[in-house]
């Protein structure tokens, strides 16, 4: 009888091990969530990234007032006819 009990004994601690400590354990279970967190996070960010890109690809292809606009702020283009004013702050 004692052999039974020391075998089921066995049984359990092993059991618990796997459960508590092994492969596929509560504690990776824990950590996965916690990187599958993360991972959505920069997901979600990039997801945000793409659809400011889609917009502005889509805004580039269907007019030219996209165009237009980066040319402006970032060459400093200015149109025949229109006069630049710059504006600068004084260091008093």
């Amino acid at each position: 009888m004692k052999w039974v009990t020391l075998v089921l004994v066995s049984a359990i601690a092993l059991f618990q091990y796997q459960l508590w400590i092994g492969k596929g354990s509560y504690h990776d279970m824990v950590v996965t969530d916690g990187k599958i967190a993360a991972q959505q996070a920069t997901n979600a960010n990039l997801q945000l990234r793409n659809n400011a890109l889609s917009a502005e690809v889509a805004d580039l292809t269907d007019g030219s007032e996209a165009i237009t606009e980066i040319a402006r702020v970032d060459l400093g283009y200015i149109e025949q006819g229109e006069t630049y004013y710059r504006l600068i702050k004084r260091n008093d």
